[in-house]
């Protein structure tokens, strides 16, 4: 129906039709213009200086590449003075992000990863940004980190950018999930996909084999299955994926099917996963499920699990909702 329009075009048909709030719609509009600068960024490479590691490490611990602290930068300085949001937290700062004193605080929270993939960047691979936008608790002018502790049920809407050959921003308001491509030409987002539909049987996985010893045996199982074929109990053949950023083999999820697994495995009983659960699993499970899909641990909907800190990660298992329905009776059945 919309198919060809640009992304705030889409937005103002939205707040007609839909009661859209336009101060959400803002929060969106700030996001599609950091996205277009980090794309920019990104396809500068070694011209841009932009390559390598910025010489510091994250409150995760990891190195922190030059282009996440960039990304970062450019998505608060859209944000912070823009009115629509009240603060923000991202997976590279170890607190939520004050809004500047005197500044005007909206509604809404923002969380973002502002750069998924990072080892990709110096190869030149797929790398994104994944963003979620959270309602502000009624009657708080200056929010604290409980604030953002809120299930992933609570997301008003969530997308990521994909930055490939070309830059891709898929979206969702809770009403189905949409795709738009930038038209470098005119600097627009262009919506080129409505309603993308993820098939409930998968023949396609993509996970990091080379932690198999750690997996737990639900998970073993299932790989073992898709490797057995169509000689195995599945009676079909699979196909293996693995780009080494979420963002890229979601984005692969969602446009030909297939799941995704990231599980908790036994390295750090500290950790229940490697992914972050308000940064990266809530936003890309609220897309998995708006386009019939399934996200889950193995034993709990993404969405229903309340954070109980700011950088608490969690177990990933999304795409196919036949194929995550079957890894969670695997955990099912063994306690």
């Amino acid at each position: 129906m919309h198919h060809g329009i640009t992304l705030s075009a889409f937005l103002h048909h939205e707040q007609r039709l839909h009661a859209l709030s336009p101060d959400l719609a803002g929060v969106i509009e700030d996001m599609a213009r950091a996205i277009k600068q980090i794309s920019h960024l990104v396809s500068l490479g070694a011209l841009g200086d932009v390559l390598g590691n910025a010489n510091a490490t994250n409150i995760q611990g990891e190195a922190q590449k030059k282009l996440d602290v960039l990304a970062n930068d450019v998505i608060l300085r859209h944000h912070e003075r823009s009115g629509h949001v009240a603060a923000m937290a991202s997976e590279e700062m170890e607190s939520i992000y004050l809004l500047p004193i005197g500044e005007q605080r909206g509604d809404y929270l923002l969380v973002f990863d502002p750069l998924d993939g990072s080892t990709n960047i110096d190869i030149n691979l797929s790398i994104g940004t994944i963003f979620s936008v959270l309602p502000c608790p009624p009657g708080v002018n200056e929010p604290r980190e409980p604030d953002f502790l809120q299930p992933g049920r609570n997301q008003l809407c969530a997308g990521y950018a994909v930055y490939g050959q070309a830059t891709v921003l898929v979206l969702t308001l809770g009403r189905g999930v949409l795709s738009f491509t930038l038209d470098r030409a005119v600097g627009e987002f262009v919506l080129v996909q409505e309603n993308l539909h993820i098939a409930d049987e998968g023949h396609e996985y993509a996970i990091n084999t080379s932690n198999w010893r750690y997996w737990d045996p639900p998970v073993r199982r299932y790989i073992e299955e898709c490797h057995a074929g169509a000689a195995g109990p599945r009676g079909k053949d699979f196909n293996m994926r693995w780009m080494g950023a979420m963002v890229a083999d979601c984005h692969r999820v969602l446009s030909r099917g297939g799941v995704f697994l990231y599980p908790h495995d036994s390295r750090d009983p500290q950790r229940p996963g490697k992914l972050r659960q308000i940064y990266e699993a809530n936003p890309i499970a609220l897309l998995v499920e708006q386009a019939g899909g399934a996200a889950s641990t193995g034993r709990a909907s993404i969405l229903d699990v309340v954070p109980q800190t700011l950088h608490q990660r969690i177990a990933v298992i999304m795409g196919a909702r036949d194929e995550v329905r079957l890894i969670e009776a695997y955990h099912e059945s063994c306690p």
